[in-house]
This record gives C-alpha cells, structure tokens and sequence, in this order.
C-alpha cells in the first residue's frame, strides 16, 4: 500500500487510530464503573472474569489473526473486528446477570483483538520503516489517551446515567470508523493460498489460555502450589513442546518459528516481555501505596497515575517523530530505560510519611522512560522481517508483551503479600476486643487500606477505647505494606534494567525506506528483509 498518495494514507491512519481509541476506550472505561454494574446485576464472586475473558480471547485472537491478515489482508479483519467488538459491547449493556456480561465481554474480545493486531500492522503496510516511528509513537498515544479519559469517564456515566451507557456511548465512534475504513482502505493484492494450520492454532490457543489463567489465578484463586495450577502450568509445557513440534512440520505454520533465528526478532521479543512486566507492574501497584499506604482517595490515586500517562503520551508522540527524522533508535531506548528505572528505583524509597508530590514526580520520570521506549520495539521486529510476515510478527510482539504483564503482576502480587504478612510477623500488632474479629485474617488483606470507607465504618463501629488500638493497629498495616511494595518496585526496576541489559544486545538495522527492498542488511541472518 505504499504507492497510495499521503493524503489518503492519513486518512486510513487517522482511520485506524480512531477505531483503536474506540476500543482502547471500551477497555479502560470498565474498570470504574464495574462496582456499581455488579451491584445491579450480581456476582461479586465473579468480577475478575469481566477482566480476565477479555484478556484471553483478545490475546488468542491477535496472534491468529495476525497470520491470517498476513494471508488475506487486513481489511478484512479488521472490519470483522470492528463489527464484533460493536456486537459484543451492544450486548453487554443488555447484560441482565454476570454471567451474561462475561459471555459478552469474551466476544468483544474476540472482535479487539483483531482490530489491535491488524491496526499495528496497517502501518508497515502504509509505511516504510523509517516514517513508521512516528505513527507508532502516535498509536502509542492512543492507548495513553484511553487510560488517562476512560476511568474518569466510566466513573462519570455510572454516577449520572445507566450503566449501560458505559458500553454504548462510544458505539458511534466505531461505526464512523467502520465506513471510513471500508471506503478508504484498499484491497488486499491477491496472494498465492496458504493451508491455514488449524492444528497448530488449537495447540496455541489451548497454550495461551493455560499460561495466561495459570499466573491469573496463581497466589490469588488457588496456591502456586496447588494442584489446578500445577496442571495448568504442566498442560502449557506439553502444549508448546506439541506446538514447536508442529509448526516444524507444517507447510504454513501458524507462528514461522525460523522468525526467532533472526537475533532482531528474538531480542525485541525478549524487551517485550519485561518491558511488559515493568510497565503492567507500576501501573497496578502504585495505587496500593496511594490508597492503601498513604490512605488517599480512588479519585486521587487515578489523578496521580494520570500526570504519568500524561508525560508518556507526550514523550510517546515526540520520540516516534524523533524516530522518523534520525532513523535511530538504539540509544532512545536504552536512555528511556535508565530512565524509567530510576523512576521505579525512586519509588522503592517511599515512606509513609512522603508526600504526594513526591510519588508524583517519580511517576513523571517512568512515565518520560516509558514513552521513550513505547514505539520501539514494534517498529524493530517489523524492520527486521519480511513484509509478508509483518502481521504475525507483530502479534506475537504484542502477545509477548500482555504475557510478560500478566506474568509479572502475578509475580509481583505474591512478592507483596508474602513480604507485607512476613513483616507483620515481625510487627508486635495491638490487642483488639474478640467481638469485632479484629486482628483477623479479614483484617490483614492490604486491600482493606483501599477503603477509607471501610477503614472509617470499622473505626466508628468500636467501642471508644478501642478506637486508639485500631488506629495502632492501621498504622502497623500501612508499614507492613509500604515495606512489602518497596520490594515490589524494587523487583520492577531490576526487571526494566534487564530490559536495559537485553536491548545492549539488540542489533540497529538501519531503518528500510521502502517495504520493497531486498534482503540486505544482515548478512547473517536471512529473514531479515527491506
């Protein structure tokens, strides 16, 4: 598609970025407004799944669509997407018990996942490889947009109209962006057929989900030890040693494994990964320290992550341009991660007693690393290959990247529990009076600092000399967590170093001016393509 002229490849990529906010929003708007959706249809029990099914079918769908785009094109899918994500949202507002909006939920999932992979990949079709950095930074921006509008939004609509409206109100946008996709997009050109590799896309889906639902439920549902993890994790090996198997043998695999001989390819991968985990891994736990450390509010807590999204959908945006107009980018991402790290490492030397300013101006320093390294390592695995893997070879980036986060909160979510119950071990905890069960268990779950409500329902319901031991008490459980995050955000920022150390190994190619090109950067490697 690099012979359209620029004003249409504009418009598809305005296009595109618009279909994507409509679905990066319906992601982010769920997260406030889910409360007072299960207090109207039930199933507190069940809420994480609104979350989670939408994780595992998106995941599972972007890699296989990823192939399949590679095959037919993208418009397709990425229309089939639209229309999906469209149905699925119109259906969740009709939801009338949990279980309902779960279903709906997975098959919205289905529809974003193809409008994600297939959007990441339009830009190496429109675009060569040295102008990508700098819709790459945009379509970074989106996803930053989305998180910085969607909470506040959701919280908004459920507070003034029906919840229902969470799901439809931005059903317009898509609708929009469907017409205008349809019009402006171009046909795919028609390609030899390719046997599509039905086994090894059942191999690989079963593979994600048990990853995936393994280190969901790990430390929370069940125990790292416990029997329905351990076959989780057991059915994720045999599946991956069947898959490997497969997609050596097969004449199209779904995932061309040879891809990961090319250094580029399994480097950037690697970056992903932890890149993920350190992303995924500050934006889920610094509002324990906000609400649960320093007992600030939920809108508070969302204020303060929303001058670090600020910061990096700014630096996000600049860096892709700086990207276009240099062609480097080696050194933009190891800076972005010492950056980032520091951040991070600033973090782990909070107290009780900090300030507000304080967290704040660490967050604006990762949120500056993290928009530096956002664009990047899309735009070298799509460099690196040639431009009829650019679909696949996208996907799997992203995969990587949502699997490193959910691994990485897991892990990080055992590091905080087991060092917050370690330290109150230690902690000599004040006597409470038997007939309220304080000092229980119930009592020594962080996620009772959250609720300032709660804190102040349980403080006013004691008996007036005991309300001085309970305050001890919080004060206890407050340290307790503080020391137990330290060590989260110090796991965080060795986890960004590593992605620091792995980028030192990653080799600059030369960004491809043309998608046209032949093979002949990397003499060494021969997937590598202009």
């Amino acid at each position: 598609m690099e012979h359209l002229d620029t004003k249409r490849k504009i418009a598809i990529m305005l296009s595109v970025m618009s279909v994507m906010l409509f679905a990066a929003l319906n992601m982010t708007i769920v997260g406030t407004s889910l409360p007072k959706i299960i207090a109207d249809i039930g199933g507190m029990e069940y809420f994480n799944w609104v979350f989670m099914i939408y994780m595992l079918t998106s995941s599972i769908t972007a890699i296989l669509v990823g192939k399949l785009s590679d095959i037919y094109g993208r418009k397709v899918f990425i229309l089939i997407g639209i229309w999906v994500f469209i149905v699925g949202q119109l259906l969740c507002g009709f939801s009338t018990s949990i279980f309902q909006l779960i279903l709906f939920r997975g098959l919205a999932g289905f529809g974003g996942g193809m409008i994600m992979s297939t959007s990441f990949a339009t830009v190496g079709d429109l675009f060569s490889a040295r102008e990508r950095g700098r819709w790459q930074g945009f379509m970074g921006s989106v996803f930053g947009l989305s998180s910085l509008f969607g909470p506040t939004l959701g919280g908004y609509i459920v507070d003034n109209m029906d919840w229902s409206w969470v799901f439809w109100i931005f059903l317009p946008v898509g609708l929009i962006a469907f017409i205008l996709i349809f019009k402006l997009y171009p046909k795919a050109d028609k390609k030899a057929k390719e046997k599509i590799d039905y086994f090894g896309s059942i191999l690989l889906s079963i593979l994600i989900l048990s990853l995936l639902l393994g280190f969901s439920w790990a430390g929370t549902v069940y125990a790292w030890t416990s029997w329905p993890i351990i076959g989780l994790f057991s059915l994720t090996l045999i599946c991956l040693g069947g898959f490997i198997y497969v997609q050596n043998k097969v004449e199209s695999p779904v995932v061309p494994l040879h891809l990961f001989k090319n250094s580029v390819v399994s480097v950037s991968n690697v970056v992903l990964f932890l890149s993920g985990m350190g992303m995924f891994g500050l934006i889920m736990f610094v509002p324990f320290y906000v609400q649960g450390v320093l007992g600030k509010s939920a809108t508070t807590s969302g204020l303060v992550e929303m001058v670090m999204t600020l910061s990096m959908v700014t630096v996000s945006a600049a860096s892709g341009q700086w990207i276009t107009k240099t062609g480097k980018y080696k050194n933009l991402a190891l800076i972005g991660f010492v950056i980032m790290a520091t951040g991070i490492f600033l973090n782990a030397r909070l107290t009780p007693q900090a300030d507000l300013i304080e967290i704040i101006i660490n967050l604006v320093i990762s949120g500056i690393g993290l928009g530096m390294t956002m664009p990047i390592f899309t735009l070298t695995v799509q460099n690196a290959v040639e431009h009829k893997y650019l679909g696949v070879v996208t996907a799997t980036g992203q995969l990587f990247r949502q699997i490193g986060g959910t691994v990485g909160v897991a892990i990080m979510g055992f590091i905080m529990s087991s060092k917050m119950a370690e330290r109150l071990q230690g902690s000599s905890l004040p006597l409470l009076p038997e007939q309220h069960a304080l000092g229980g268990e119930e009592l020594l779950n962080p996620q009772l600092l959250m609720s300032t409500e709660a804190l102040q329902g349980i403080h006013a319901g004691l008996p007036a000399d005991a309300q001085p031991h309970f305050e001890q008490f919080i004060v206890v459980l407050r340290e307790a967590l503080n020391h137990s995050l330290t060590q989260v955000f110090l796991f965080t920022g060795v986890i960004v170093m590593l992605s620091f150390v792995a980028t030192l190994l990653l080799k600059e190619i030369p960004l491809r001016t043309s998608n046209e090109m032949k093979p002949a950067l990397d003499p060494n490697q021969e997937e590598v393509s202009s």
